[in-house]
C-alpha cells in the first residue's frame, strides 16, 4: 500500500527509486522468499534454487551495489536513497535483503580505504558483476564471540584476556590466517570473498583486530553446512574455517591502529543504515498485512476494522513504522556524512527498527488470530524474520549497554 512520507524534500529521483524498488520487492522478492522459506537450508543454496534467480535479477538492477559509489561502478545512490532502498527490499524479504547487503561486504570494506589492487581485484569486478557470481560475506561473528565484537569503546573490547577465535599474523609480505568464524556468517556458505575481521594484536583485545579481504577459493579455506534456523530462512548462514590461509599484505584494509574507528564507520552503515531500515520495512509489511486482513475478516457480524481495539492496534503499528523510519533515516544520513559517526544513534535506529518489527508482527498475529500462525499467510514468516532481527548484527540488549556507556562517557552531566 502507499503511505504518507513526511519528508517534503524527496526528489523525483528519490520517489522513482522507491517505487521501482517496491515493485521489485513485491513481484520478485516476495514469491521467491516464500519458496526458499519452505526449503531445507541445503536446498536453498543448491544449483537450480530460486535463490540464484533472485541474485541474478537483483544484480542486473545493481541492488548489490547500493552501498558503493559510482566511482567504481556502484549504484551511486545518496544516503537517503540507500535507506529508502533497504526499507523497500526488506518489505519484500528481510532475509534476501540481508543477503544483498552482505554480498557487497568485501567490496564495501575495500572501498573504505581503497588501494589500487583492491579496487582492480575486488571492487570493480564486483560492481560489474551482473549474474550474482561474485558474492561477499561479513566474517566477524565467532563461536566464542558475537555481540561483544560490535561494541568499540566499551571496556571489555580492549581486554587483553579476551582471545579471538581467529588470528592474522604477518609473515614477510603475507598475512597468515588461522581459526574459525561461526555458523552465523550471513552468506558464508555461498560467498566467494570475505570481509574478515581477525585479531592481530592480542594485547589490545578486540581493539587489536584488523579488517582483511580474503578470497575464499584459496588453499586452507573450508566452509560448514548451512544453518537450519527459525527465521530469515531465505538467508543462508554458515561457518568458515581458515587453516594457514595466506593473503597479500595489501589485502589488509585496516589494522589495530585504526580498527575501532573503522568498525564504527562499518557499524553506522550496518546497524543504523541497514538494520534500522530493515526493521522499518518488516514493521511496515506487518502493518500492511494486518490492515488489509482487518478490512476483509468478519467476526461477530462485522469486519474487524470496525472494532475499537483493532483501530487502536493499527494506529500503534503505523506509529512504530513512522518513528522507526525517521530515526533510521536521520542516523544513517548523519553518520554516513561525517568522519566521526555517532554510533549511539545507529544503535537507537537498529533497536527502534527491530523492536518495531517484532511488536508489529506480534500484533498482526493477534489480529489474524489462528490464521496468524498458519503457513497459508505471510504474517507468520514476518514474525519469525522479525524475531531473528533482534539478535542480528548484535543483540539489542548488548548494543544498548555499549551505547549507554558511550553516552555516559561523552555527554556532559549538565547542559552548558
Amino acid at each position: 500500500m502507499s503511505y504518507l512520507d513526511l519528508n517534503f524534500n524527496l526528489s523525483d529521483e528519490d520517489i522513482a527509486i522507491k517505487e521501482t524498488t517496491h515493485k521489485f520487492a513485491k513481484e520478485v522478492m516476495r514469491p521467491i522468499a516464500k519458496q526458499l522459506d519452505e526449503m531445507t537450508p541445503e536446498e536453498v543454496i543448491a544449483p537450480g534454487s530460486p535463490l540464484w534467480d533472485f541474485m541474478k535479477k537483483a544484480y542486473e538492477l545493481k541492488y548489490h551495489t547500493v552501498l558503493l559509489p559510482d566511482t567504481y561502478g556502484g549504484m551511486g545512490a545518496t544516503t537517503l536513497q540507500q535507506n529508502i532502498i533497504v526499507e523497500e527490499l526488506s518489505w519484500g524479504s528481510a532475509g534476501l535483503c540481508v543477503q544483498l547487503g552482505v554480498a557487497s561486504f568485501a567490496a564495501y570494506a575495500g572501498s573504505l580505504i581503497p588501494e589500487d589492487d583492491i579496487i582492480n581485484d575486488i571492487i570493480v569486478p564486483y560492481c560489474e558483476c551482473t549474474d550474482g557470481s561474485i558474492r561477499g560475506c561479513w566474517g566477524i561473528t565467532e563461536p566464542d564471540h558475537g555481540s561483544d565484537t560490535l561494541i568499540p569503546g566499551y571496556p571489555s573490547f580492549r581486554n587483553p584476556k579476551i582471545k579471538s577465535n581467529i588470528t592474522a599474523k604477518l609473515v614477510k609480505d603475507e598475512w597468515v590466517i588461522n581459526g574459525q568464524k561461526s555458523a552465523w556468517v550471513s552468506g558464508g556458505t555461498i560467498a566467494t570473498h570475505c570481509a574478515l575481521f581477525a585479531m592481530v594484536d592480542q594485547s589490545m583485545g578486540h581493539a587489536g583486530s584488523g579488517i582483511f579481504i580474503v578470497p575464499l577459493d584459496l588453499p586452507g579455506v573450508a566452509k560448514g553446512k548451512p544453518l537450519n534456523k527459525l527465521g530469515q530462512r531465505d538467508l543462508n548462514q554458515g561457518e568458515i574455517y581458515f587453516d594457514n590461509v595466506r593473503i597479500p599484505k595489501h589485502y589488509m584494509v585496516a589494522g589495530p591502529d585504526s580498527y575501532e574507528a573503522m568498525l564504527e564507520i562499518v557499524l553506522s552503515a550496518t546497524t543504523g543504515g541497514w538494520m534500522g531500515a530493515l526493521g522499518t520495512g518488516v514493521a511496515r509489511a506487518a502493518f500492511d498485512e494486518a490492515l488489509a486482513y482487518a478490512k476483509e475478516r468478519v467476526q461477530g457480524g462485522k469486519p474487524l476494522i470496525e472494532y475499537d481495539h483493532i483501530k487502536m492496534t493499527l494506529f500503534n503499528m503505523l506509529r512504530r513504522v513512522e518513528i522507526s523510519r525517521q530515526i533510521s533515516r536521520a542516523a544513517f544520513c548523519y553518520n554516513q556524512n561525517t568522519s566521526t559517526p555517532a554510533e549511539e544513534y545507529s544503535v537507537m535506529a537498529k533497536i527502534t527498527g527491530t523492536d518495531a518489527a517484532y511488536q508489529n508482527t506480534h500484533d498482526a498475529v493477534q489480529i489474524f488470530g489462528g490464521n496468524g500462525v498458519s503457513k497459508e499467510y505471510l504474517i507468520e514468516k514476518l514474525f519469525r524474520d522479525a524475531r531473528a532481527a533482534l539478535i542480528e548484527d548484535g543483540s539489542n540488549e548488548t548494543l544498548a549497554i555499549a551505547a549507554g556507556h558511550k553516552i555516559i562517557e561523552t555527554y556532559p552531566r549538565r547542559p552548558e
